[in-house]
């Protein structure tokens, strides 16, 4: 048995004992044969940031081979506006990599992930998953590295209030049972998501918890490993798509909205990612941040205005995005401040053994400390589609490693201290701020546009599409408009409330 597989949930890579890279379409086909499977899905992700989906029928094995072979066509018009109605035709083609048994379907059922293709055959260059692929191999053609990504994926479940064992209003945090009431959801969720491939690190419940008009509002986050950046943006989709149907089946309301409500935490999309190298994490030298890493930060703080539009696409991101919320609003990082918009986390970085201080039985281990060090974006949410901010990311990170100035740019946008305290007020004033509306991010990916379409990276028809549909939300003054009007303020919270 191969060790590297040997507890995957995934059923149908532990039927074929292969790593989901190594499946083929005869793996497939066998495992379709021999395990009752009826029916195929492909998923794919379209401009609303949902997945969608395409039933088949087996019919016979000569059709179950054909479709996973040639794929189908589908209208592109009806899934990106980009696509003009008199020239819609595209393709959908699976990734066997992406294969998992459906867990929600009455009919024995496979589901996999499809990329879109033109007329001609090529990958459809506008397609945000295919953009996403573009700047992972322009990265590594600059670099000679891997960009490795991972979300943290943050929700609310809302449901009736029983009454019992209340909740410490907005005091949430790592909480458990009796007095977080979803634990169990969260859990079944991250089982599910693990057996569809997803690559999960921990779940727990978050600072959002509380009570309006009987009905409870707990807010969970379900966090990712890191992994290859298009992986990362896959399990993401696979976990919305999951979490949302489970609510569902059960009952629940789900929202993975910015903003809740007013004086509540709102949902943020982290993002952390780190570089690879032969398989060695570079983010760190010798027990502190590398150069590497230093790089790839001044990157994506001189281009992270921009990266909102991709991050950032309703006008309830830019309420969350608002000083004193543990949101950032200003242009910095730091070593393990929440008040920065790109964050260092600890990384295990240090020489002491702490599993044989917790437990005495224990041989102090004398091995190198784990390679975990990553870096955290703290802008996004989930209104973002994913492969369009991961890719953001990345075209911005390889930026940084172009850039002569790179070590002095992060050395002159690093913060030790929380920039909103008053003491501060000269420091913060100095740095730029983040945009505060859909009109702002873009204005601001407007004037840098050409860094993104750079290596042919995104699509001008992409980047078009992304500003057209921003500046249409036409809420440049809406904060200010709604700041004291909190009718208006939830409003506007309910009319995205299920945004991405």
């Amino acid at each position: 048995m191969n060790t590297n597989i040997s507890l995957c949930p995934n059923l149908v890579v532990q039927f074929l004992q292969k790593e989901p890279a190594q499946i083929t379409k005869a793996d497939i086909i066998r495992y379709v044969k021999e395990n009752g499977i009826r029916m195929v899905n492909f998923m794919y992700p379209a401009d609303d940031n949902r997945l969608k989906t395409l039933n088949f029928v087996i019919n016979s094995e000569e059709y179950l081979d054909s479709i996973l072979t040639y794929g189908e066509r589908v209208d592109g018009s009806s899934l990106f506006p980009f696509i003009e109605a008199g020239n819609s035709d595209l393709y959908v083609i699976p990734r066997f990599s992406t294969v998992f048994v459906d867990p929600f379907a009455q009919v024995p059922t496979i589901t996999l992930l499809a990329s879109f293709f033109d007329k001609e055959g090529n990958p459809l260059k506008a397609s945000p998953e295919y953009t996403l692929t573009k700047a992972c191999e322009e990265f590594r053609n600059v670099t000679g590295m891997e960009f490795y990504a991972m979300g943290e994926l943050e929700y609310y479940v809302i449901a009736p209030d029983s009454g019992l064992f209340p909740a410490s209003d907005q005091k949430g945090y790592h909480e458990s049972s009796p007095y977080a009431k979803f634990n169990d959801f969260r859990v079944e969720c991250m089982n599910l998501i693990a057996q569809a491939g997803g690559q999960i690190k921990y779940g727990h419940n978050e600072v959002g918890n509380f009570t309006i008009d009987n009905k409870i509002f707990e807010q969970n986050e379900i966090e990712f490993l890191p992994i290859p950046a298009r992986q990362a943006a896959d399990n993401l989709m696979i976990a919305k798509w999951i979490i949302r149907s489970l609510a569902m089946r059960k009952g629940y309301d789900v929202t993975f909205a910015p903003k809740i409500t007013a004086g509540k935490a709102g949902s943020g999309l982290h993002i952390h990612f780190k570089i690879m190298k032969d398989g060695q994490n570079m983010m760190s030298e010798n027990g502190v941040l590398s150069d590497v890493a230093k790089k790839a930060i001044a990157g994506i703080l001189t281009y992270a205005p921009a990266i909102t539009a991709m991050g950032n696409k309703v006008p309830t991101s830019y309420f969350r995005l608002v000083p004193h919320q543990e949101a950032p609003t200003s242009v910095c990082w730091g070593d393990r401040n929440r008040s920065v918009l790109v964050r260092v986390p600890l990384g295990w970085t240090g020489d002491k053994d702490m599993c044989s201080q917790a437990n005495p039985l224990e041989t102090p281990d004398t091995a190198s400390a784990p390679q975990k060090q990553t870096v955290e974006l703290r802008s996004a949410d989930c209104s973002a589609d994913v492969y369009q901010l991961i890719a953001a990311m990345v075209v911005a990170a390889r930026k940084g490693f172009e850039m002569e100035d790179a070590l002095e740019r992060a050395k002159d946008m690093y913060v030790s201290v929380n920039i909103h305290n008053d003491e501060n007020k000269e420091k913060l004033e100095a740095l730029r701020s983040l945009p505060d509306s859909c009109v702002a991010s873009a204005d601001e990916l407007e004037k840098v546009r050409s860094v993104f379409e750079e290596r042919e990276v995104f699509s001008p028809r992409l980047i078009d599409g992304i500003i057209k549909k921003l500046r249409a939300f036409n809420d440049a003054d809406l904060r200010r408009q709604v700041m004291d009007n909190h009718k208006a303020m939830l409003d506007l919270v309910h009319k995205y409330w299920h945004c991405g």
